[in-house]
Formats: C-alpha cells, sequence, structure tokens
C-alpha cells in the first residue's frame, strides 16, 4: 500500500483541525506525524 507523503499528510493534519473533525482522528494524524519526526504544525497557521 502507498504511503502518504509528509506534505499530505501535514495538508491532512491542518485541514482536519479547520473542518473539527473527530478528535481521534486527528489524534491519529498527529501521531503519525511524531513518528516522522516531522514539525507539528501551529495551530494558528490553520
Amino acid at each position: 500500500m502507498p504511503t502518504l507523503s509528509d506534505e499530505l499528510l501535514l495538508d491532512a493534519y491542518r485541514s482536519a483541525l479547520r473542518l473539527g473533525l473527530e478528535r481521534d482522528f486527528i489524534r491519529l494524524l498527529r501521531s503519525e506525524i511524531g513518528r516522522r519526526k516531522l514539525p507539528l504544525p501551529e495551530a494558528r497557521a490553520v
């Protein structure tokens, strides 16, 4: 199965926050961002 690129993962996280999606989904995205050691986008930049 293809892996989501880092850029798309960060876009998905920003969109999930902006749209107010389920906390569990946002937590899953945040966990993957951390696993990849990517900088977590600031909430105010969303």
